[in-house]
């Protein structure tokens, strides 16, 4: 078997690491990414480590949480640039095994991009040994992880959200993964962190098949230097720590109270996307709910509908004494844009102020990166090029250059707030379109979803009768005989 060398990580000129791809990973997190995501990690970070030879990391002075996740990691053997996946796995060389370590310490001054808290020297180790890609099944390989000699993560490819040819293909879609470049493929559920005299040993095998990469051995030790006071130092709280340890149980922390936020089933949510906001908004009317819309804003994705769960933040006028204690680090504001789940949508209330931004290029990239659906404020966006060019919608009342602090505090999440005219409340179905923003109770999500439904096979209805020359009176609305004709057209449509 061939060996992890020096040589080997000195051609690696990328290590691209992918954020959620097991399904028991991503049931732990509590969210289920739809299509891969990625982040890099400097090659300097790369180590090698074997039972002989064991690399050494340090966890930075004045951290807390240094995470381990072991991973399978593939290795170029030849370049690789808009590949389909019937072809992706024959540009893969080796397989071998990972650690993806990380402080989670420092994740908040990384605005997503990992790099820092990701990047640490010898915070990539790889090896020992070498498995040939042309002799493995990428389907049928195992990743475990011991920590201090017990078995932590035991998993297999056979049902990864992202197979790994998918990753290559996809990867190579925009970028030419070059000869020894490396791919980190994600983690099972089982990571945890690690603290100086712990030993971490990641081993990959082709499930029973006889090949193995023999076990990556790293221990940790206690960094000595620290940190600088010209840069972020780091910080963490509950949130990082349930976060890096897996669950709140294993992170010693008390059991969170139910908050009762409610779940947007797929299936509700596909019928919700089905139907225009006009025709919601009718039958919302029907039930005496009129004041449900969000006005006022603009979309930088017009084009796009949106259903999400409501999460909420809310500004409050500056006002100096307490801007300094609320205003800085991590305050309110990115709490709540680094809790966003995939495909709920945060909202903001600015009271309407337009004199300020409340979001900008880098929190809202965040927002993006977590998978939010879009981000809605009456208040003013900073950034705007940078905002208006992403793929997650953001709905705005103006742009603004001020920065949020000449008008704003972000006080607190998660609460009743206003937002263009309305109230919104956690956990409400927030829907919109070109026509406009909706604000709907889940408890009346299902019937109104169905009844509009409905409603759209009707004017459909309606529409062809009047392109065939029909007046409006008495089919719009259909009084009793135009319905009889309906119900036989609806028949017909049945059977066909």
């Amino acid at each position: 078997m061939e060996q992890v060398t020096d040589h080997i990580l000195a051609a690696a000129r990328k290590v691209i690491a992918v954020h959620i791809n097991y399904p028991s990973r991503a049931a732990q997190r509590g969210r289920t990414p739809e299509q891969p995501s990625y982040f890099l990690k400097p090659s300097s970070s790369l180590a090698l480590g074997s039972a002989a030879a064991p690399s050494t990391v340090e966890r930075p002075a004045g951290c807390e949480l240094l995470g381990y996740e072991g991973e399978i990691a593939l290795i170029i053997g030849k370049p690789a640039r808009r590949v389909g996946i019937e072809d992706a796995w024959s540009h893969v060389e080796w397989v071998t095994a990972s650690n993806d370590l990380g402080v989670y310490d420092l994740r908040y001054a990384d605005k997503g991009s990992n790099l820092r808290s990701k990047g640490g020297d010898g915070f990539t180790p790889v090896g020992p040994g070498l498995i040939a890609a042309d002799a493995v099944d990428p389907a049928k390989l195992r990743i475990r992880t011991w920590h201090n000699g017990e078995l932590v993560q035991d998993d297999t490819t056979g049902d990864l959200l992202f197979p790994f040819a998918r990753l290559v293909a996809d990867l190579s879609q925009l970028l030419t993964l070059e000869e020894g470049d490396i791919i980190l493929t994600g983690t099972p559920a089982g990571a945890s962190v690690a603290t100086p005299g712990d030993v971490v040993e990641v081993e990959v095998d082709n499930d029973g098949g006889g090949l193995t990469t023999g076990r990556l051995v790293t221990r940790v030790v206690e960094g000595t230097t620290p940190f600088a006071d010209f840069g972020a130092r780091p910080r963490t709280d509950d949130l990082q720590r349930e976060e890096a340890y897996g669950s709140r149980e294993a992170a010693g922390l008390a059991a969170a109270q139910p908050s009762g936020t409610p779940v947007l089933s797929p299936e509700l949510k596909t019928k919700l996307e089905s139907v225009c906001t006009a025709t919601l908004s009718s039958q919302l009317r029907k039930r005496g709910l009129n004041n449900v819309s969000i006005d006022g804003l603009t979309s930088t994705r017009p084009e796009r509908r949106i259903v999400g769960l409501a999460r909420t933040l809310r500004y409050v006028p500056n006002r100096e004494d307490l801007f300094k204690t609320h205003g800085g680090g991590f305050n309110a504001q990115k709490k709540a844009i680094d809790s966003v789940n995939e495909g709920e949508i945060l909202v903001m209330e600015a009271r309407g102020e337009k004199g300020t931004g409340t979001i900008g290029d880098i929190l809202a990239l965040r927002a993006q990166v977590r998978g939010a659906a879009a981000i809605i404020t009456d208040g003013g966006v900073r950034d705007f090029s940078a905002v208006a060019a992403m793929d997650m919608p953001t709905y705005y009342a103006n742009p603004h250059p001020a920065v949020l602090g000449r008008r704003h505090i972000p006080w607190d999440t998660d609460i009743t707030i206003a937002c263009g005219g309305t109230t919104v409340q956690p956990g409400d179905i927030i829907v919109a379109d070109a026509d406009g923003i909706l604000v709907i109770p889940l408890a009346l999500a299902e019937e109104l979803a169905d009844d509009s439904i409905a409603q759209e096979r009707e004017e459909t209805f309606i529409a062809e009768m009047v392109q065939q020359g029909h007046s409006v009176d008495g089919l719009y609305p259909l009084n009793a005989g135009w319905r009889t004709r309906y119900e036989q057209w609806e028949a017909g449509k049945a059977n066909d």
